[in-house]
């Protein structure tokens, strides 16, 4: 029987990958710091429900790259720190992020009603990502589905849109954090990363941030500069 660390992932943190959502405010074609073409960012073929990944992605397994983040309410990395129930509830699998991953009817095939999204809007604690939490993550292995628009985000209750078209999948271990000194007053920390690959990593367990830091509103924190240090994320087992 494996054993559970504080986190509450069996096994521990190194055995899981963090599930994450990332929009054109971080990956698009033609944005910097990358300048990704569009053949390397699957623009020329993003559709609802696409999971595979990212050519660049694919193509160069270990290199390190800096992505942006975005800006202070446009946010461009997204944690999901809950499943809802109806992701684990449409299938195929028991479990909703795998179902979500996979994509399961509503999630991104279509369900009995011919509907892709009917399961993608109103997610509760869908949870923009500033400079602490990025910080938090340093360290880990991320696997993310890539959007080809905006995430949109409500607050008060907090909740997300995660319908539209998408890129693909991205795998990735985030190596540091730090402030932009080229970007506008409310630009969102660089992050570097080294790139993985998503087949190697479908064998981990999922995990969820779940003590990711909640903006209280579009605006608020103007969390923008990474501390030098920050509380350790806590993690629990994606269902």
């Amino acid at each position: 029987m494996n054993e559970t660390n504080d986190d509450g992932l069996p096994g521990g943190p190194s055995d899981y990958v963090v599930l994450l959502a990332i929009d054109e405010d971080s990956i698009d074609n033609g944005s910097a710091p990358n300048n990704f073409s569009e053949t390397d960012v699957n623009d020329q073929i993003a559709a609802v429900g696409l999971r595979q990944q990212l050519k660049f992605f694919a193509e160069n397994k270990g290199k390190t790259i800096t992505l942006y983040t975005g800006e202070v309410g446009d946010e461009g990395w997204f944690a999901l720190n809950t499943i809802p129930n109806k992701w684990i509830n449409a299938g195929p699998t028991d479990n909703g992020a795998r179902n979500y991953l996979t994509p399961g009817p509503g999630l991104g095939t279509p369900n009995i009603d011919d509907d892709r999204e009917v399961l993608l809007d109103e997610i509760q604690n869908v949870t923009p990502l500033r400079a602490t939490g990025l910080k938090m993550l340093v360290g880990y292995k991320v696997l993310a589905m890539v959007y080809d628009s905006d995430i949109s985000i409500n607050y008060s209750p907090l909740e997300g849109n995660m319908q539209g078209a998408n890129l693909g999948m991205v795998a990735f271990e985030i190596l540091s954090v730090s402030e932009r000194t080229d970007g506008s007053d409310g630009s969102l920390p660089a992050v570097s990363i080294k790139i993985l690959s998503v087949t190697e990593l479908s064998n981990f367990g999922l995990a969820l941030f779940s003590n990711v830091p909640i903006p209280q509103s579009s605006s608020e924190p103007f969390d923008v500069v990474p501390t030098t240090s920050v509380v350790s994320p806590v993690f629990t087992v994606a269902n």
